[in-house]
């Protein structure tokens, strides 16, 4: 079934009202579902939907909730979700960045008290492009998330997928933007899987039990396996205690799994770094040592720069409309109706 993005971004936003959220929260929320659905990131798209409007409804995010700043030094900020979706607190976040940046030529921002973050290269992207083509920030993201994976020589789930997003601008094209899970793939894709009863690869994740499995809702059951083994997991553990003990979020074993109908708020963090390179070698000279990058690994048959698919998807989507399954278009209509 196809549905133009117009339609499914009202359809999101009407869920979401529906739900409990306030038309601050429903419009960020929504944007960015239908965003990363339009980029080919199913797993954090529209397939989340259903999920935070029961999360609204049952108290694990509050609806209600607006963005604040809680502390503040130079280029630092400190932002809290209030419990709420985190969309809205990761706009105030980008906001901050570039006002900070405008001072600085750095800045961070972390959040906490927040929920699932979806696709970080929104944020990072957004700050790359923003303003004149190339005049963008270098930008970077981080997040936790509950309990997925176990520490290295570990077995019970102790870190997140934490995934890791970067944005570089280029002079007169789009921004390279980077973003992945620091498991072998991002759990989201296996709730995608789960949700079409189709299996997952080998070497995904592991059951209950600890075993290797193919099974999607097995897999959500179990533990999630880390891209590169031990490595994997140790660069996760940077990711947690960057997310968490800058900013007083919980930790992923604090947090209740987003695959179970009950649990807490999880409280979750982000962490996000933005700097001007107009600050540092120069806005001129950072763009002509990407594009020399850029030449060089374009000149390789096959090379294709990080971000490009995406582009290209989102390219299709605006020209031809998003490809849902019938069963997700009709959760999406049923959803939107209350």
């Amino acid at each position: 079934m196809t549905i133009t993005t117009a339609e499914a971004l009202t359809l999101a936003t009407a869920a979401l009202r529906a739900a409990g959220a306030a038309p601050a929260m429903a419009d960020a929320t929504a944007e960015a579902l239908v965003a990363a659905e339009a980029m080919g990131q199913g797993g954090h798209g529209l397939s989340r939907l259903a999920m935070y409007c029961a999360f609204l409804r049952n108290g694990r995010a509050d609806g209600a909730a607006r963005p604040e700043i809680i502390a503040e030094r130079g280029g630092a900020v400190l932002i809290s979700a209030r419990h709420g979706l985190a969309y809205p607190a990761l706009l105030l976040a980008e906001a901050e960045l570039r006002a900070r940046t405008t001072t600085h030529g750095i800045a961070c921002a972390g959040i906490t008290d927040s929920h699932h973050s979806g696709a970080m290269g929104l944020p990072v992207a957004r700050l790359a492009g923003a303003g004149l083509v190339g005049a963008g920030l270098v930008a970077l993201a981080f997040t936790n998330s509950p309990a997925a994976m176990p520490v290295p020589g570990g077995k019970r789930p102790l870190l997140g997928t934490n995934p890791v997003a970067a944005a570089y601008p280029r002079r007169g094209a789009a921004p390279l933007v980077i973003d992945l899970a620091l498991s072998a793939v991002a759990r989201g894709r296996v709730m995608k899987a789960a949700q079409d009863g189709a299996p997952i690869p080998q070497g995904w994740a592991l059951d209950a039990e600890g075993r290797p499995t193919t099974d999607a809702k097995a897999a959500l059951g179990g533990a999630m396996l880390a891209m590169g083994g031990e490595k994997g997991a140790a660069l996760a553990l940077v990711v947690e205690l960057l997310c968490v003990a800058l900013t007083g979020a919980a930790f992923g074993f604090e947090a209740d799994s987003f695959f179970t109908d009950e649990g807490n708020q999880p409280r979750l963090g982000h962490f996000l770094l933005a700097v001007d390179p107009g600050a540092m070698a120069g806005q001129a000279v950072f763009l002509d040592r990407i594009e020399v990058l850029a030449a060089a690994a374009l000149a390789e048959p096959g090379v294709r720069l990080p971000g490009a698919r995406r582009q290209g998807l989102v390219d299709r989507a605006a020209a031809e409309g998003l490809v849902l399954t019938e069963a997700a278009e009709a959760s999406l209509r049923r959803l939107a109706a209350g």
